[in-house]
């Protein structure tokens, strides 16, 4: 399965380029046991295959489906290790973006959100408005991050790129009205 795996997300020519990641993606949600390699691939020497992967894991996560919960839990540690090496623009946008939907531990909703702070000076504008994202989801789960959250959002609201500006304009009507969760010590 892993070989067959990899091949499907090899496939495009272009590490941006989607390749089978929706075909993947609706497979996986219907057998989520066949999920746990993606993980792995996350790692892989081919940027494309990586981003890809990352786009399942990511589409995956936005579902509120049983595939959900049992692959994302599993893959948490591996994400959370993941992230401050994530190089490819696509791997980070989708960790950025997949690491709010995950529940958090204080110490883990920490370590992702210092991450993902350094990653508002990043050259992509779309990695920049996921992580204003991902800043948002976490600080819904740790009650301590939202001052400072708060204030990123209010900062890029005024200077960021048009993206981030829309993005921090959403974000601070949902939060400001939005109690947040505490996480776990």
């Amino acid at each position: 399965m892993a070989q067959n795996l990899r091949a499907q997300l090899a496939e495009g020519k272009h590490p941006l380029a989607l390749g089978q990641v929706r075909e993947l993606t609706a497979k996986l949600i219907s057998d989520p046991g066949k999920a746990g390699h993606l993980v792995e691939f996350l790692w892989d020497d081919d940027p494309g295959v990586a981003s890809r992967a990352a786009d399942v894991l990511e589409r995956i996560s936005r579902r509120g489906l049983p595939a959900r919960a049992r692959i994302l839990p599993a893959a948490k540690e591996a994400l959370l290790g993941l992230l401050p090496e994530a190089a490819p623009k696509k791997l980070r946008w989708n960790l950025a973006l997949m690491l709010g939907r995950l529940p958090l531990t204080a110490p883990e909703a920490r370590r992702a959100a210092e991450v993902l702070q350094s990653w508002l000076n990043d050259p992509s504008s779309i990695v920049k408005t996921a992580a204003l994202q991902g800043l948002a989801d976490i600080a819904l789960q740790d009650r301590s991050l939202m001052p400072m959250v708060l204030d990123l959002l209010r900062i890029q609201g005024r200077s960021g790129t048009a993206a981030m500006r829309a993005r921090s304009r959403i974000l601070l009507k949902k939060l400001e009205t939005q109690p947040a969760i505490q996480a776990k010590e």
